[in-house]
This record gives structure tokens, C-alpha cells and sequence, in this order.
């Protein structure tokens, strides 16, 4: 099917792996780098497609969650720092 290649960069997702999700909406079928500010400190960051694979893959994260916090923040913020 046309413009169903997985862009330049994309990491292939498996989707037997995402059987955890119950969701009524199509799964993806690659990650690709997610660009995002982090809301805390204002740092411009890349939430890689492996990251994002292993996130949604392995440790089984939902799968319209997204990075909004860069490393240092997010550990600052699990830690009860903010």
C-alpha cells in the first residue's frame, strides 16, 4: 500500500508485543524520534525510537503516553523533587 513504508530513521515496532494495550485504535506500526521541550527546565530533547520501543514494548507503557520530561527532571520528579 502506497505511504505505508516506515520514514527514514524508523524503528520497526511488534506489534505481538503490544498485546497489552486495549485500545480501539489502529497500533503502531514503527516509532520514529519524538522532539519535544522538557516542561520542567525548558531543555530541548529527543525521545528516540528505540527509547520508545523498549518503553512501549518491554516495560509494557500505554501507548499514547510521550516524554514530556528530560532524564534529569524525570528522575528530579520521581524522586518527589518537583
Amino acid at each position: 500500500m502506497p505511504g505505508d513504508e516506515p520514514p527514514a530513521g524508523a524503528v520497526l515496532a511488534d506489534r505481538s508485543k503490544l498485546s497489552h494495550i486495549n485500545t480501539y485504535g489502529d497500533l503502531p506500526r514503527w516509532y520514529k524520534d519524538y522532539h519535544f521541550i522538557c516542561i520542567d527546565c525548558g531543555a530541548s530533547q529527543t525521545w528516540t525510537a528505540e527509547q520508545q520501543k523498549w518503553y512501549y514494548e518491554e516495560a509494557k507503557g500505554h501507548i499514547w503516553a510521550v516524554a514530556v520530561r528530560c532524564r534529569p527532571c524525570r528522575k528530579l520528579h520521581k524522586a518527589g523533587g518537583k
